[in-house]
C-alpha cells in the first residue's frame, strides 16, 4: 500500500489495530486461564467481551470508508502477546504469575492506547468525526481496563507476590539451615567415632 497522504496512513494505521485486536483476542482467554487471583480472571474475561466490541467498531469504520480491514500484520502486537506467552511458560508462583499478566496486559494496553489516539487525531482532522467518537470510546475502554489492572496489582497482587518471596525465601534458609544441622550432626558422629 502506498501511504500518499493522511488518509492512506489512517487506513493503514486501522489496518495495524485491527490485526492487532484479533491477536489479543486469541491470547485473553489463555491469560485468563493462567490467571490465578478471581478478580484478574474477571478483569481479562471482561476485556474479551470489550474487545470483541472494538472489533465490531473498526469493522463499522472500514465500511464506512469502502475499505477491507484485512492485508496488515502487527507485528508490535504479535512481539508483545510473544512476551506473554513466554511468562506463561514460566514456573512461577500463582501470585508472581498474576504479577507478571498484569504487566504483559498493561504493556499492550499502553501501545493499544498510542494507537488509538493516534488513529483518533487522524479521524478528527480528516473530518470523521462519528469514527472519532468511536475510536475515543475505545480508547477510553482500553484506559479504564489499564486502570482496573493497575488497582488489582497496587491493591493486593503485587503484595503477594512479594509475600510468596519472603516465603520462599524463608524455606529456603529453613532448608539451609536444615542442611547445616545435618553436616553438623554428621561431623559430631564421625569424630565419634
Amino acid at each position: 500500500m502506498s501511504l500518499s497522504n493522511l488518509q492512506d496512513l489512517y487506513v493503514d494505521e486501522l489496518k495495524d489495530l485491527y490485526n492487532a485486536e484479533h491477536q489479543i483476542l486469541k491470547a485473553l482467554p489463555k491469560m485468563a486461564k493462567a490467571a490465578t487471583a478471581p478478580q484478574l480472571k474477571d478483569a481479562f474475561n471482561h476485556h474479551l467481551e470489550e474487545t470483541e466490541r472494538q472489533v465490531e467498531r473498526l469493522e463499522q469504520i472500514f465500511h464506512d470508508l469502502g475499505k477491507t480491514p484485512r492485508g496488515k500484520k502487527c507485528i508490535g502486537m504479535e512481539g508483545l502477546i510473544e512476551e506473554g506467552k513466554e511468562l506463561l511458560k514460566e514456573d512461577a508462583e500463582p501470585s508472581v504469575k498474576d504479577a507478571g499478566l498484569i504487566s504483559a496486559a498493561q504493556r499492550v494496553e499502553h501501545y493499544e492506547m498510542a494507537a488509538y489516539g493516534t488513529v483518533r487525531t487522524y479521524a478528527q482532522i480528516l473530518g470523521y468525526e462519528e469514527q472519532a467518537r468511536a475510536l475515543q470510546e475505545t480508547l477510553n475502554e482500553e484506559g479504564e481496563t489499564d486502570h482496573k489492572l493497575t488497582e488489582l496489582a497496587q491493591g493486593s497482587i503485587n503484595t503477594k507476590a512479594q509475600a510468596e518471596e519472603g516465603d520462599a525465601e524463608q524455606e529456603d534458609m529453613e532448608e539451609d539451615m536444615g542442611d547445616e544441622s545435618s553436616m553438623r550432626r554428621n561431623q559430631e558422629r564421625s569424630y565419634s567415632r
